[in-house]
């Protein structure tokens, strides 16, 4: 007597969605994390482009924040097909914020390349050219602060609020996890203005208020669509009958 071996049931469109997206949120975070201690050096310290340097770990920090920016743009990519069933409008937003983030991301990732480039070409400057090399460094570094304020600081909380409200309305995952990004999102875009207008950008008690939410929905979210998926729902529905 033969017997087959049972065959896997392929996972349907709208689970491959929610798979793909909730690994590109993840990315972000498996990115962004180590980016922030890997480029210590270099946002640290005021006179790095005329030292010795710690350029390989630099880079690595680079090439993380590249990753995030690329996982950025992927959340909303794949999210589009689903979310723009909700409301279109609001889906091409998200969209649209998501890619701006990304871009400013880069932004700060050109100028630290930038930084790095001008230490290996011009080590060993005279005294008086190392003075106006390290004010171009710390100009560089500002440029990357100033980045990180106007992407990872702020827009999340425009993400939040257009992301937040699309999954709280369609009911694609459990709603206690878009209540935490709307919670949070104005909190963020409050302490980010604030930074804006003080001119400067340090961690103060309302960023960190602002921060906690905004990280445990966009985690939240990722790991639930990662293990169960979307939800039942008149989208999900609509997107079967559809294919169907």
């Amino acid at each position: 007597m033969t017997t087959t071996a049972p065959t896997r049931a392929p996972l349907g469109s709208t689970r491959k969605t929610a798979l793909v997206a909730g690994l590109f949120y993840l990315i972000t975070f498996a990115a962004s994390l180590p980016a922030v201690f890997l480029l210590g050096p270099v946002l640290n310290n005021a006179d790095y482009i005329v030292g010795s340097g710690a350029d390989t770990r630099v880079l690595w920090g680079c090439f993380l924040d590249l990753i995030n920016a690329l996982a950025c743009i992927g959340t909303a990519v794949a999210l589009l097909p689903v979310v723009k069933r909700q409301n279109e409008a609001v889906a091409l937003g998200f969209v649209t914020s998501r890619m701006l983030e990304a871009a400013i991301i880069l932004i700060g990732v050109v100028s630290l390349l930038a930084v790095v480039t001008l230490r290996r070409d011009l080590a060993g400057a005279p005294e008086t050219d190392a003075a106006s090399l390290a004010t171009t460094g710390r100009a560089l570094v500002a440029v990357r602060d100033w980045t990180f304020l106007l992407g990872p600081g702020l827009m999340p909380g425009i993400n939040a609020l257009l992301l937040g409200w699309l999954m709280y309305r369609s009911g694609l995952v459990p709603r206690v996890i878009p209540v935490l990004g709307l919670i949070g999102a104005p909190l963020l875009i409050a302490s980010a203005t604030t930074a804006l207008f003080r001119g400067d950008h340090p961690v103060t008690v309302l960023a960190a208020i602002a921060t906690a939410p905004i990280f445990v929905w966009e985690l939240s979210l990722g790991l639930w669509l990662v293990v169960k998926g979307f939800k039942p729902s008149p989208v999900t529905t609509g997107m079967a009958a559809g294919t169907a």
